[in-house]
């Protein structure tokens, strides 16, 4: 049995990566998925690799911090699918890296308002819609960064990731009594354009350093940590919130 059967999902940062390859999964395990990211072209290329799959989707296109999105995503749910059981809150960036003294607050906030606030305005209408179903799974995408590790250069993205976790288990102590479950899934390094193993000035050497970081020695795919999310969502994870899961390789406690 497929284990999102008859179940509505939004997936943010879908149009790549991560979010890319867990709307596909989700849509292959049952779930009607609505996929946002800012380009319109990739979400369409997106649908349709999914309906060709056999799965139902559709794309909302716009920036994700803007509140209006948030509202449209949620609204799209109940429209076109019924309503909405599952949330992954995934979209991000890495912004601007440097010494925290040389950087600009328009830099700052732009990577807290990205990665930050956005979850905090998609919670916001995406509560009272799992609300209406009598219960959820609403998921952020975190990071071990700001968790288990701190970066140099990664001031604003590890503050953004950490404060993630900070609202994530504060949502699941309101929510738990009305059978929401709230967890975050916090990937390793993993092979995806954002990534800076794929920058366009990243050598092997580059590659080799971040692989290295890892238990694993290697970088996760995107199909990896979608499974990850897949568990969260589902209800193999029933007894699971206000979680921090990390899917990092090891990397949160290696010193190799």
């Amino acid at each position: 049995m497929k284990r999102l059967a008859d179940k509505v999902a939004i997936v943010t940062g879908a149009s790549s990566g991560i979010g890319h390859a867990t709307a596909r999964l989700f849509a292959k395990e049952g779930a009607s998925v609505i996929v946002s990211a800012r380009r319109q072209s990739e979400l369409d290329a997106l649908v349709e690799t999914i309906a060709h799959d056999g799965g139902r989707a559709i794309a909302v296109a716009g920036d994700i911090a803007d509140e209006r999105l948030a509202q449209r995503l949620v609204a799209t749910a109940l429209e076109r699918f019924g309503g909405l059981d599952i949330a992954f809150n995934n979209a991000g960036i890495i912004g601007s890296m440097g010494p925290l003294q040389e950087m600009a607050p328009s830099d700052w906030n732009s990577v807290l308002d990205t990665n930050l606030t956005a979850a905090f305005l998609g919670a916001k209408y995406q509560i009272p819609a799992l609300l209406q179903r009598g219960g959820g799974s609403l998921l952020f995408t975190s990071s071990f960064v700001g968790h288990t590790v701190g970066m140099p250069g990664m001031s604003a993205y590890a503050a953004s990731k950490a404060g993630l976790l900070g609202m994530m288990k504060c949502l699941a102590t309101e929510l738990g009594a009305h059978g929401i479950r709230v967890n975050a899934l916090l990937p390793g390094g993993t092979d995806t354009p954002a990534s800076i193993t794929n920058a366009p000035d990243a050598g092997p050497e580059v590659l080799a350093f971040v692989e290295s970081l890892h238990a694993l020695k290697r970088m996760a795919t995107p199909e990896e940590i979608a499974r990850a999310a897949l568990y969260l969502a589902s209800d193999d994870s029933s007894f699971v919130t206000g979680t921090a899961m990390l899917a990092d390789g090891g990397v949160s406690i290696s010193r190799t």
